[in-house]
């Protein structure tokens, strides 16, 4: 894994965040900047930045109220509008007029958000098994399981949980696998393995989806005229492939789609396919 330095900055409203700087690579190309997903954490770009690393600037940020971030007192701020500002606020900080932006699910929806609000900032984007519209079906199954706290005595009878409650996610993964994942989405706590995020962020995301839900078509013109890669797990079961080619014919030829085999919600970059897409959006942008 690239080296980085753990840094931290206050958002708009005064909120302690924690982002991850890879620093090096060529400083005339902008920078990579990663967004994770719902429950999700900066660890979640470790094998990005492995790949990446030296060669670009690898930023990854941990949204509020995730990992190293400090929790929101007020959790109807835990919203995608939210996030966009808080990103907005580190890239200003920062110096960085312009970013790649890799986004997974949640912040493959801040990036289209972003794309909205300054859409100068978006050099290229990797949208990662995401889109304008969502699949009921995935809505539900991560209902069943975000906001519920549990605890586990070790990083292994975590990795054994998550295997036996979502192994159709990832279904060629072995335990080694899973305890990897476990590290990078749970946290120890008083000797105690608990998920690495503030369990309040349940509430607006029912709220949300409760309600009727917006049209978010027009964001992806603000794309338009950029490289874009959509990644999609073939087993996913929150984005789906009409979704997904209907993407990159709104988006024409600035888009490229990859679909990852034996994989469902999300991609998590540790496939060979997956990077080898971020490469060639690299490449894209580059040219």
């Amino acid at each position: 894994m690239g080296r980085y330095e753990d840094r931290h900055y206050n958002s708009t409203d005064g909120l302690r965040l924690h982002y991850r700087d890879y620093a090096g690579g060529d400083h005339d190309q902008p920078p990579i900047l990663c967004l994770p997903g719902l429950t999700r954490n900066a660890r979640d770009f470790e094998p990005v930045a492995e790949r990446f690393a030296g060669d670009w600037r690898v930023i990854a940020l941990d949204f509020r109220g995730r990992g190293g971030s400090a929790a929101d007192p007020d959790p109807s701020r835990y919203m995608p509008p939210t996030y966009a500002r808080d990103v907005i606020k580190l890239l200003d900080q920062l110096g960085i007029a312009e970013a790649v932006f890799v986004g997974t699910s949640l912040g493959g929806l801040v990036t289209m958000l972003i794309a909205v609000m300054e859409n100068e900032r978006i050099a290229g984007a990797c949208l990662n098994d995401i889109g304008p519209e969502v699949a009921p079906g995935g809505i539900e199954r991560i209902r069943t399981y975000v906001g519920k706290p549990i605890a586990w005595v070790s990083f292994a009878e975590a990795a054994a949980t998550m295997m036996e409650r979502a192994g159709d996610v990832y279904p060629n993964w072995g335990p080694a696998e899973w305890e990897r994942f476990a590290r990078r989405c749970c946290r120890d706590e008083g000797g105690h393995v608990v998920y690495d995020y503030d369990m309040r962020i349940a509430e607006p995301f029912a709220e949300a989806n409760e309600a009727t839900q917006p049209n978010l078509w027009p964001w992806l013109d603000y794309l338009k005229g950029r490289p874009v890669t959509i990644l999609r797990g073939a087993l996913s079961d929150l984005f789906t492939e009409a979704t997904a080619d209907r993407m990159v014919k709104e988006l024409g030829g600035d888009a490229e789609l990859v679909t990852i085999e034996d994989v469902g919600h999300a991609p998590s970059f540790d496939e060979p396919e997956s990077i080898a897409a971020v490469e060639r959006l690299l490449a894209r942008v580059k040219n």
